[in-house]
Parts: C-alpha cells; sequence; structure tokens
C-alpha cells in the first residue's frame, strides 16, 4: 500500500512531490482571507467624508464664481463714468456696498480716507464732503445711502428684474 494517496479521490502517488503537485492542479482550494469589517467600514465612512468635502467644496466655489444679481448694472454705470466716492470706516458706505453684493466689485469705486482717516487728495480736490457720494456722467451728485432704483433712475441704466 502507498503511503502517498489523495484524501479527496483515493489515487495513489510513488512520492510526496507528486500528491503535492495533484492536490495543487485538481483539488486546489483558495486559503481563507479573514476580511475586517471594521477596518473595511472606517475606510468606507473616510472615503464618503472625502466625498462630502468636496462636494461641498465645489458647490462653494460655484457658487462664489456665479454672476452677480447687479453684475450687467454695475458694468453700466462704470460704462458711464459713474463713480461712487466713500470710506472704508463709513456704515452707509458698508450698506451701499452691500446693496451690489458680488456686483461691486465692477462699480468705479474711489476710496476717499487715508489709513488715519483724513480725506486723501483725490477726493479733497473733487470736493467731496460727505460719503458716500454718488456723481453721474452728467457732473449730477447724490450725497449719503442711495437705492438702487434711484441710481437707475439718474444715470439711464436698467436694474434687473
Amino acid at each position: 500500500m502507498s503511503e502517498h494517496k489523495c484524501k479527496e479521490c483515493g489515487k495513489e502517488f510513488s512520492s510526496k512531490d507528486a500528491l503535492d503537485m495533484h492536490n495543487n492542479s485538481k483539488h486546489y482550494k483558495a486559503p481563507k482571507v479573514k476580511v475586517n469589517k471594521k477596518k473595511i467600514k472606517g475606510w468606507g465612512i473616510f472615503i464618503l467624508i472625502i466625498a462630502l468635502v468636496l462636494l461641498a467644496s465645489y458647490f462653494v466655489v460655484e457658487r462664489q464664481n456665479a454672476p452677480g444679481k447687479y453684475d450687467a448694472f454695475a458694468q453700466c454705470l462704470t460704462e458711464s463714468g459713474v463713480k461712487e466716492y466713500g470710506a472704508f470706516w463709513c456704515p452707509n458706505c458698508q450698506t451701499q456696498k452691500k446693496l451690489f453684493g458680488r456686483s461691486f466689485q465692477y462699480i468705479n469705486y474711489i476710496e476717499c480716507s487715508n489709513p488715519d482717516h483724513s480725506q486723501n487728495e483725490l477726493c479733497s480736490s473733487a470736493k467731496i464732503d460727505a460719503y458716500p457720494t454718488w456723481e453721474f456722467g452728467d457732473g449730477e451728485r447724490v450725497v449719503g445711502l442711495t437705492g438702487l432704483e434711484r441710481i437707475s433712475v439718474i444715470s439711464g441704466c436698467e436694474l434687473p428684474n
């Protein structure tokens, strides 16, 4: 009787090497891999969080790059020669700026204040004595916080609906 017998099919072999070759080719069973479910769950949650952060970042950037509601209006004002004189410390100037939102970047804004809150030479020579002051292309001036509708009427630039 041979000492090298296959336990699966009962076939006998002359050597251990022959039996091993037979078992590997005819009866091979892949070793069971122990799956660490906690690690898989942890990585899944980590990847989900990264995906959500990236998605949120995308929408924030898209929103910041979206055109402002008053872009065309503000550009028309600048093209028409309209200027706004203001000061960084002036609360009405800040409120005026907020009325335009992101579109304020297109306004021809002239900062009149030096860091020490004194008036700079440009605004002194333009005889600006209150903030904000809107100066229109025809030379007309409006002093103080001014609604967009009034600016639209004076400038002839159309407000969006």
